[in-house]
């Protein structure tokens, strides 16, 4: 019974100092205070499912969050676009606390650093026909415009002003190249741009400037304004306003760049056999005329191209185009324009000159417009003749001439025009024709329309038809098999009119194509189409 009361005396003062240490932390140490039954008193704060911390309220969190942001928007331009999925989680403790603020301060702002999806800034998008480009100010987009017309206005008589769309319902801009040296005219004239706000207005100032002109003087050459004299844009240009991602902006620099330097490099086509201006247009998808444009040596639509010859059939472009007008005085010898005198009887191929030029002496004023780089029209607005110039008169055909046609479907060329090591007695070693490889009894047709002048056996050829055509060449036909016209016989282009052979001195069944120009042997495919 003793041991028992000793054992509950002793429980009972572990339980009074239990009490007292109790009391004792209550007092000494705040942070660690009893909280009342209210429901959640403390909130766990997770950002993307990782935790940032523990806070006393709802308040804090948000508080704390928005901070946050603040700081990091405030190290970035533009607006920030960050994936950030926020939970708070709450829960009632009899005894606890909140985590330092400045700690969960941090942890929010390291994980929305590396929450950062794009950077969105203000920007200006520049739409040029279906090219755009975007920058990060309205004056950068001044600057781009303005470089695209310094490549030409050397001397600064123009600018860009950019000028809402009045036919646009949303806000949208577009540019206008103004004159600068207009007001250089004005001050020659006597007249400024206060003059149109001072003493009678707009119609004195008007008045002057008609009262100081003499409508009866023919205008001199001292009175042009020579150089850029217009200037505008060749393409639809609209600026817009606009929110995007910062990657999508460009720099000045670089855009400047991209819209004013030339793209691509001038493409040349080297014409091969069979080739015409319009089935290279239609090869290289261009016009005849922009192919004529393109190159000096191409006079019209009927001039002729031989195999080898490079043409021009695309120029660069920037993305950006402009046009201008120039003035230009000019004063030295010039020459008058060709007269032709067309003949129906003869072919376009045929000219005969009928008088020689002579140069005349001028002074001029000459007005060129250009597009970029190019001439697109230049014609003379002013011009003095000293001493005139006598043309050149040129006798030519109308008529267009016939075409020549492959003589046989496939075959092989065993034997080109020219040169050879001859192979078997009675050959020579210059070969005047085109040799193809083909079986005996192949069809053989006329190359062009025309007469035929020899039909039947002639030594070395074997079986042959000679046709005789209407522009003065002559085709030949050897070593057949069988010929199917006759002397004097009219044939059309692609008419049949033998079949191939072995015949005559040969080294095996092929066809012999020969062509002759006034009596002279040439290489028939440089006229094959």
């Amino acid at each position: 019974m003793v041991i028992r009361r000793y054992i509950k005396k002793c429980k009972l003062a572990y339980l009074r100092i239990a009490l007292l240490a109790i009391a004792l932390s209550a007092l000494f140490m705040p942070s660690l205070s009893p909280v009342k039954s209210v429901g959640d008193n403390i909130f766990t704060l997770y950002i993307n499912g990782q935790v940032m911390g523990t806070v006393d309220d709802k308040d804090t969190a948000y508080d704390l969050m928005n901070e946050a942001r603040r700081e990091l928007a405030k190290d970035n331009e533009g607006m920030l676009f960050l994936e950030a999925k926020t939970e708070l989680v709450g829960e009632e403790i009899l005894f606890g606390q909140a985590d330092d603020k400045a700690g969960v301060l941090d942890n929010i702002k390291n994980i929305y650093s590396n929450s950062v999806h794009d950077t969105l800034q203000h920007a200006y998008t520049v739409k040029i026909d279906g090219y755009m480009v975007n920058l990060p100010s309205i004056s950068d987009v001044q600057k781009l415009l303005e470089a695209s017309i310094e490549r030409y206005d050397t001397q600064d008589r123009f600018s860009v002003l950019l000028m809402a769309d009045s036919k646009r319902e949303l806000p949208v801009q577009v540019p206008e190249i103004n004159k600068n040296y207009e007001e250089e005219k004005k001050e020659e004239l006597g007249v400024t741009t206060r003059d149109f706000f001072d003493n009678d207005g707009v119609f004195g100032a008007m008045d002057d400037v008609i009262d100081n002109i003499d409508f009866e003087k023919e205008t001199d050459f001292d009175d042009y304004y020579y150089g850029i004299t217009e200037m505008r844009f060749a393409n639809t240009v609209e600026i817009v306003e606009a929110i995007l991602p910062s990657k999508q902006v460009s720099n000045l620099n670089k855009a400047i760049d991209e819209v004013t330097k030339d793209k691509e490099k001038k493409k040349i086509y080297e014409v091969v056999s069979g080739d015409t201006l319009s089935g290279i247009a239609n090869k290289t998808g261009i016009t005849v005329d922009q192919l004529i444009a393109l190159n000096e040596s191409i006079e019209n639509e009927r001039s002729i191209i031989r195999i080898g010859d490079e043409l021009t059939v695309t120029v660069p472009k920037p993305e950006l185009s402009v046009e201008r007008e120039e003035l230009e005085y000019y004063e030295g010898t010039y020459e008058a324009p060709i007269q032709y005198v067309l003949n129906d009887d003869w072919y376009t191929t045929t000219e005969v000159t009928l008088q020689d030029p002579v140069s005349g002496y001028h002074k001029a004023v000459q007005r060129t417009i250009y597009l970029d780089h190019d001439v697109v029209n230049r014609d003379i607005i002013k011009e003095e003749i000293i001493a005139e110039a006598v043309p050149k008169i040129v006798e030519k055909g109308t008529k267009i001439p016939p075409t020549y046609i492959k003589p046989i479907s496939g075959g092989r060329m065993t034997s080109g025009f020219g040169t050879r090591t001859a192979t078997i007695r009675g050959m020579t070693s210059y070969h005047g024709a085109i040799d193809w490889g083909t079986p005996i009894g192949t069809s053989v047709v006329a190359s062009c329309g025309g007469v035929v002048a020899h039909a039947g056996w002639m030594s070395g050829y074997g079986y042959c038809v000679f046709i005789n055509h209407p522009d003065g060449k002559q085709t030949r036909y050897a070593h057949l098999s069988k010929t199917l016209v006759t002397k004097g016989q009219s044939v059309s282009q692609g008419q049949k009119i033998a079949l191939s052979g072995n015949t005559g001195v040969s080294t095996g069944p092929h066809l012999h194509f020969e062509m002759r120009i006034n009596g002279v042997m040439v290489n028939p495919l440089n006229y094959l189409n």
